[in-house]
C-alpha cells in the first residue's frame, strides 16, 4: 500500500504552484500553445515509460527530454529571465537585497534630488505643451542593448536638454531617452513593445513601449502623452496613470532610493 503523508501534499502543492506560474508566464508572452504542447509531451512520456514500460520508445523520449530541456532554456530565455526577476523582486525577498545594500547618506539624497527634479520639471512643461516623451531610468538591470539602438549623448541631466530632445521637430523625439547612473546616456532608443491585452485602448505606442521595458527589467519608464498631456509611469509591469507633479516626484524619489 502506498503511504501518503504531509511531505507528499507539500510536494504536489509546490509542483502545482510552479506549473501555475509557468502557465501565467507563457500566457503573458503568448506562448501558451507551446506550454500545452510541453505538458502533453510530458504526460505521454510518463505514460509510455512508467505505465506501459515500453523500453525502446521510452529511452528515445528520455533522450528527447534531456536535450529538450536545453532547447527550452535557449528558446524561453527571456521568459526565464523575467520569472527570476519577478522572484527576486518579490516583497518577501527584498529583505535580502536591503541586507547587502549599503546605507545611503544625505549627500546621496541630495544627488537623487538633483537627478529627479529636472526630470519632473521637464515632464510638467512637456505635459502643458502636449509634447510626447518617453524617459527610461535604468536601475540594477543594465540596458546596454537598448542604448545601442539609439544615439549616445552622455550628458548631465538637464531640464532644457530633455525638453529639446523631445521637441516635436527634433530627430530624436520619437524614441526613448535612457538615463543611467544619473546621466542622460542615450536618446532615440527603441524599446520592446508589450503585447498585453490589459492595456487600455486609449493608451498609445509610447505607453506600450514603457510597459514592455518595465516588464523585461526593473527600469522606471516615464511617459508624457502627446494626445492628452497626462503623465504616467510604468514600473514592474504596472502603470501609474494621470500623475501630478507631486505624485511623480514622490514616486521617483521612493523608487530610485
Amino acid at each position: 500500500m502506498i503511504e501518503f503523508g504531509i511531505k507528499d501534499v507539500v510536494d504536489i502543492v509546490l509542483v502545482a504552484l510552479i506549473l501555475y506560474y509557468v502557465y501565467r508566464l507563457m500566457k503573458e508572452s503568448r506562448s501558451l500553445n507551446v506550454f500545452i504542447g510541453i505538458i502533453v509531451f510530458v504526460i505521454v512520456w510518463l505514460f509510455v515509460s512508467q505505465v506501459l514500460e515500453m523500453r525502446l520508445l521510452g529511452s528515445i523520449m528520455d533522450k528527447l527530454v534531456s536535450v529538450g530541456v536545453i532547447g527550452l532554456i535557449v528558446l524561453f530565455q527571456e521568459e526565464i529571465r523575467k520569472f527570476l526577476y519577478t522572484l527576486g523582486t518579490h516583497r518577501r525577498f527584498q529583505i535580502i537585497t536591503r541586507f547587502f545594500a549599503s546605507g545611503g547618506t544625505s549627500r546621496d539624497a541630495e544627488a537623487d534630488k538633483e537627478t529627479i527634479m529636472p526630470i519632473v520639471m521637464a515632464c510638467i512643461d512637456m505635459a502643458r505643451g502636449k509634447v510626447g516623451a518617453l524617459i527610461v531610468i535604468e536601475r540594477t538591470i543594465r540596458l546596454d542593448d537598448i542604448v545601442e539602438t539609439g544615439d549616445l549623448i552622455d550628458a548631465n541631466i538637464n531640464q532644457r536638454l530633455i525638453e529639446n530632445i523631445f521637441f516635436k521637430n527634433s530627430p530624436l523625439h520619437d524614441g526613448a531617452m535612457i538615463i543611467s547612473k544619473k546621466r542622460i546616456r542615450a536618446a532615440g532608443c527603441i524599446l520592446p513593445v508589450s503585447h498585453s491585452h490589459d492595456i487600455p485602448k486609449e493608451l498609445g505606442l509610447r505607453h506600450r513601449a514603457a510597459l514592455g521595458i518595465s516588464q523585461g527589467s526593473d527600469a522606471i519608464a516615464v511617459v508624457v502623452s502627446e494626445e492628452t498631456g497626462r503623465i504616467s509611469v510604468a514600473i514592474k509591469g504596472d502603470f501609474r496613470l494621470r500623475l501630478s507633479a507631486e505624485e511623480l516626484e514622490s514616486l521617483l524619489t521612493r523608487e530610485m532610493n
